[in-house]
């Protein structure tokens, strides 16, 4: 946590005020990815995962460190941000990260897994995100308030590739206020 507060020091991975709530607002956030896992499958197995829009890392740092079978390739258009993740990869040793300053839109491959956190509405996102699941895969999409209005909101993109809406996994972040956050769980069909 320290090497992350020091690089936002200077170069504002996320805004002064989380600082304080780094723990709650990012990194649990990041890892209830486990939720998903108990659901859907083993963590111990070995897989392939995009963070599209990755910013300051969450939750591709936070999955790379807990889940060391997972090869991490964290995605981000903004060199600085990109650069403050592979420090970070570095100083902790993190050999199952790859940082990638690049646009989602030019990637190709397919991901077994593919998170998104606080990057766009369901509808834009699945546009970047589908195109790169593997048939027997799972889109991740991070999301707190209007998850239904996202939801109603990508019936298109979602018919458009074939996919659905496979679970939505409540669970809420350890703050005094209530936090509500969701892992709205999309396949291919």
């Amino acid at each position: 946590m320290q090497a992350f507060l020091n690089l936002n020091a200077k170069i504002n991975l996320i805004s002064k005020n989380d600082e304080k709530f780094l723990w709650e607002k990012h990194i649990f956030d990041s890892l209830a990815i486990e939720k998903f896992f108990d659901k859907y499958l083993p963590s111990d197995r070995t897989l392939s995962l995009l963070d599209i829009g990755t910013g300051g890392g969450f939750p591709a740092v936070p999955i790379a460190l807990e889940y060391r079978k997972i090869h991490v390739t964290a995605v981000d258009s903004i060199r600085k941000k990109i650069n403050a993740i592979e420090n970070i990869k570095n100083e902790l040793g993190i050999t199952n990260l790859s940082p990638i300053c690049q646009r989602v839109e030019t990637l190709t491959g397919k991901y077994d897994i593919i998170t998104s956190r606080a990057v766009a509405s369901l509808d834009k996102i699945c546009e970047f995100a589908l195109p790169l699941l593997k048939k027997d895969g799972y889109f991740i999409a991070y999301k707190s308030r209007k998850t239904s209005d996202e939801i109603s909101g990508a019936q298109k993109i979602l018919k458009k590739y074939n996919a659905k809406i496979l679970d939505i996994i409540e669970y809420q972040l350890p703050l005094n206020e209530n936090f509500t956050r969701n892992l709205i769980v999309i396949t291919l069909i």
